[in-house]
């Protein structure tokens, strides 16, 4: 279930991403005002979600189909939550590494098996082909943010609202622009530093694109985390230079100032995720 302290990695597609029966039931959704902004989503899908469960975890509901919607001059992006998929994903991770007396405790086995086959389903070739659904369209990380997720934008690509009512900090990009940079921070990870768990995180992100139509559009957001940190301590958040500087340390063979980019950003992020401690 989504944390109301989290940051979001999303994508949203163009209609023409989607089949004519989706393309249609988007459009009406629009069309009727029932989209739901992002600042709002959060803590509606938990809601959703925790309405479906019921008291017991015994079953994997049916979710509402929602989604957060970009519209521009002439396109209209979709950005689909899939909250079935993404439960069901949820229910097998709870039960990873976990011995089979508690696993089966927190995810029964009828609903393991139900979130297998939904997974299996969703992420089966056929389904993609007759549904034209890639995989899910947002990631979520809770207290923090994902270091690989800075790799897919630039500063002036960052939009951030003081505004207490609608307090935000986000970047949007064109998929192009993401895949590139991460084909390039792929490569220089890969000379540099060969496949360290940095580079597969990066390469696994750069998989996660491809997988999208060529006109979506990528976008990080602080989300939740924003209510933890003061207004001075976000506009001076430079976590994406930080970045592009440490990546071009690494190509220029330059290992001190990439390492002093590098901590810099992990030791900003790793007083994010304390907080979760705090009493």
């Amino acid at each position: 279930m989504p944390s109301l302290f989290a940051s979001y990695l999303r994508v949203y597609e163009p209609l023409t991403a989607f089949d004519r029966d989706r393309q249609s039931y988007w459009r009406r959704y629009v069309n009727e005002g029932r989209a739901i902004a992002p600042l709002e989503g959060p803590v509606r899908q938990r809601t959703a979600v925790i309405e479906a469960l019921g008291a017991g975890w015994t079953r994997l509901p049916d979710l509402p189909d929602e989604a957060y919607v970009l519209e521009t001059d002439d396109t209209l992006l979709v950005c689909p939550w899939n909250l079935r998929i993404r439960v069901a994903e949820a229910a097998l991770s709870a039960r990873d590494g976990v011995p089979s007396v508690l696993a089966d405790a927190f995810v029964p086995p009828i609903l393991a098996g139900q979130a297998k086959a939904v997974v299996e389903d969703w992420r089966s070739g056929a389904r993609v082909l007759e549904h034209g659904v890639p995989r899910v369209h947002e990631q979520i990380a809770t207290w923090g943010v994902p270091l690989r997720w800075f790799v897919l934008f630039e500063s002036a690509e960052r939009h951030f609202v003081t505004d207490p009512a609608r307090r935000a900090l986000r970047y949007r990009t064109e998929i192009s622009k993401a895949r590139r940079r991460s084909s390039r921070a792929l490569s220089v990870l890969r000379k540099s530093v060969g496949e360290a768990p940095i580079t597969e995180a990066v390469e696994e992100a750069a998989r996660w694109l491809e997988e999208f139509h060529p006109r979506s559009v990528v976008e990080l957001d602080y989300g939740g985390l924003v209510q933890l940190l003061p207004d001075e301590t976000l506009a001076a958040d430079d976590s994406t230079d930080l970045v592009a500087t440490g990546l071009a340390g690494l190509s220029r063979g330059e290992a001190e100032e990439a390492s002093a980019a590098y901590d810099k950003l992990v030791a900003r992020w790793r007083a994010v995720q304390l907080l979760e401690r705090c009493n």
